[in-house]
């Protein structure tokens, strides 16, 4: 379906990051889950709050050092439940959709087709199904991974079908001109909702008309709103960087997503953005490598990028007739409510609903993407009046019983009043 220009969703100032420390107490996470997380970006050896064993599993880099091989498989499995699942709540939405019959592209550094949590559900363009690095083989898991036995991670939408895009060479490095190239290959090949991990500080001709065309094509472009680890980090600075667009992610248009931890901040150096649409799962989340069955953690606005377009391909899977700019306005209006709205998987699909779509939760006016509550006024005055009824009911009953018994006693007695 094509759609006309889209219209811009107001952003959010992401200034209030810069001191996260003061916000650690707006974490709504269980214990366990905090204690887990930490464990895992840690990569030390403990054991969970509830007594579950945790591991120590492997950096996933999105840039390899020109002397370093390819990532090989991790020996490590997380069988626990990671924290950015109960953050998104996906086992309940999961019984409402599981983007089944969504094509997702992954412009990234390639995804492997041998991975096997991606088994089946791989198209490659060009040599898109080949990833050294490993990290385009992360995102694309924390999309589609299927469930696998004994083991708790799991995609968003693992359902769903990739479209693997490489946009940067051998060793993880972008480029502009590929990753435009890769937007428009992913829009080409009939992807549905597009993932771009690379931010680039400068604006281009080609990006922006790359996703002018998705725009076109009505495809959802999701786009990290800052550089990864260690180009979004400012260790070593007296003081927090200052924002700065990043482009695609601030390109009219596009879904931009910072990552935050399990209780909702950044590290106090992380680069900001301008502004930013959501906030998703991205620092010391688990995910699959290019090979085996292992996991390994890892950082970065790309992945919380990831999260954001398997939530996207739900909400497209469950309610196919939505434009790609009224699914990005409910990603937003459905988000827990925050300094920069945090998503939520589960709000996206199932409380929200479009007019002629209706069901259980809020329903969202598609011209300006406010949620709305259902108008229950006219069902309210029904009960008002059935209780008016009901108590008039029994009233009468009441009057009626207390005759029966006074008017014979009031007769027997010459309707005299009763001695003392």
């Amino acid at each position: 379906m094509t759609c006309g220009p889209r219209q811009r969703t107001r952003r959010s100032s992401p200034a209030a990051l810069l001191a996260p420390a003061a916000r650690r107490t707006a974490a709504v996470l269980l214990p366990t889950a905090l204690t887990a997380a930490a464990v895992l970006s840690t990569g030390s050896a403990a054991a969970a709050a509830d007594g579950a064993p945790t591991v120590k599993l492997p950096v996933m880099h999105s840039v390899l050092a020109d002397d370093a091989d390819c990532t090989k498989a991790s020996e490590a499995t997380a069988k626990a439940t990671p924290w950015e699942h109960q953050s998104l709540e996906l086992a309940r939405a999961a019984r409402i959709s599981q983007g089944a019959g969504v094509k997702v592209g992954v412009v990234d550094t390639g995804v492997s087709t041998g991975a096997p949590a991606l088994a089946g559900r791989v198209e490659a363009v060009g040599g898109g199904g080949e990833d050294c690095v490993g990290h385009g083989t992360f995102v694309a898991g924390l999309v589609a991974a299927a469930p696998a036995k004994g083991v708790a991670f799991h995609g968003v939408a693992p359902k769903a079908d990739i479209l693997a895009v490489r946009a940067t060479d051998e060793r993880g490095t972008p480029s502009v001109s590929h990753v435009a190239e890769g937007i428009r290959a992913a829009v080409d090949a009939g992807a549905r909702v597009v993932v771009v991990s690379a931010a680039f500080g400068t604006r281009s001709d080609a990006l922006d008309d790359a996703v002018a065309h998705a725009a076109d094509k009505d495809v959802l472009i999701v786009a990290a709103a800052v550089p990864d680890p260690p180009a979004g980090t400012g260790a070593g600075a007296a003081t927090p960087p200052l924002p700065h667009a990043y482009w695609p992610a601030a390109s009219p248009g596009v879904l931009s997503v910072l990552d935050v931890d399990v209780q909702g901040v950044r590290p106090d150096q992380a680069l900001l953005p301008v502004d930013v649409d959501l906030a998703a799962p991205g620092n010391g989340v688990v995910g699959i490598g290019p090979r085996g069955t292992g996991h390994f953690v890892g950082n970065g606005a790309s992945l919380a990028a990831g999260y954001a377009a398997g939530a996207a391909a739900l909400v497209r899977a469950a309610h196919p007739g939505l434009s790609a700019a009224q699914v990005e306005r409910r990603l937003i209006a459905t988000a827990y409510p925050d300094f920069v709205p945090r998503l939520d998987a589960y709000a996206a699909v199932a409380s929200v609903m479009e007019t002629g779509m209706r069901g259980v939760g809020a329903e969202a006016d598609a011209s300006d993407g406010v949620v709305r509550m259902p108008d229950r006024s006219g069902r309210e005055e029904a009960t008002r009046t059935a209780l008016l009824v009901a108590g008039a009911g029994l009233a009468v009953l009441l009057l009626a019983g207390w005759a029966a018994v006074a008017v014979p006693r009031g007769r027997a007695r010459g309707w005299r009043p009763p001695r003392p």
